[in-house]
């Protein structure tokens, strides 16, 4: 059975936008389309107006949206396969009980409500956290300049090998038809000297050596999954958030991990997943390290 693709829609543009990019991955991925609406409307029940079928204007409101969409898939896409589905529950909970049968769930960065001024949608943040698939978060403003087709940018982390993000970010470059740009960060800390026991030569060489040789380890070995594909190598001095969201420019698609923490009931967003959730100008996929 093929999983489907499954996107949140809200009614806001950031949720077109997401909207957009899953009906367009499913027309190449070959993949079947689930448009959900999570909403809890019947917390309102009785303080809402109501029509003659007796239902809350916010579930009819809600159904209006869902088709709508299909209709909007299936005129930009009419070879998509899309189903509908509105659930009076917490988007979170809904999106993330999703997950678990999805080959992937897409989110716009931005909400409506309060939470559409913020940089970033509380649902879009919560769902990215917990979910059990990948999620994808498309940026609420279209990038300044067209990307490269088939460009696919991973961050590589202190991981021995391969982890799952990368192995996501090779089967997405190669889908594409595409290349990908593994990025390796690395930073000198400033207290190491050069006759720190074991360091030979400058500290920062010493670091960029180690940071070339664990990129070329963990690449070695994804590179045997996928020969077809150009892997690119970049190996960076700088904080590692602002090295990725810099060479995530120009792409189709950033892929970022989450590991699971101790004490985390599910995979925890560590500062380099919520500034690239935030600021990369891409849209950004966040893959569960149990994926």
């Amino acid at each position: 059975m093929q999983l489907p693709i499954v996107v949140g829609v809200d009614g806001s543009e950031g949720s077109l936008r997401a909207l957009d990019w899953a009906a367009a991955e499913s027309a190449r991925s070959r993949l079947p389309l689930r448009v959900v609406h999570a909403s809890l409307w019947e917390h309102y029940e009785g303080m809402r107006p109501t029509f003659d079928t007796g239902r809350p204007a916010e579930q009819i409101l809600a159904e209006h949206l869902v088709a709508s969409a299909q209709e909007r898939v299936h005129r930009l896409h009419a070879e998509v396969r899309v189903v509908a589905d509105v659930q009076p529950e917490d988007p979170v909970n809904a999106l993330v009980r999703e997950s678990h049968e999805a080959a992937l769930v897409v989110l716009g960065s931005r909400g409506r409500g309060r939470i559409a001024g913020m940089l970033l949608g509380s649902v879009s943040l919560a769902v990215a956290g917990r979910s059990h698939c990948p999620v994808v978060v498309i940026p609420a403003a279209a990038p300044n300049a067209q990307p490269k087709p088939g460009r696919v940018v991973v961050g590589i982390g202190d991981a021995p090998g391969p982890s799952a993000a990368a192995r996501f970010a090779l089967a997405q470059a190669a889908a594409r038809h595409g290349e990908l740009i593994a990025v390796r960060a690395w930073r000198c800390p400033a207290h190491e000297t050069a006759d720190h026991p074991l360091l030979a030569g400058s500290p920062a060489s010493a670091h960029r050596r180690q940071a070339e040789e664990h990129l070329e380890d963990v690449l070695a070995v994804l590179e045997r999954t996928e020969s077809e594909t150009d892997v690119h190598r970049s190996v960076v001095q700088g904080p590692a958030h602002q090295v990725i969201i810099e060479e995530a420019e120009g792409a189709e698609l950033l892929v970022v991990g989450a590991r699971r923490a101790d004490g985390h009931h599910g995979p925890h967003l560590g500062p380099v997943n919520h500034a690239v959730l935030h600021y990369a100008s891409c849209p950004v996929a966040v893959v569960p390290d149990t994926h």
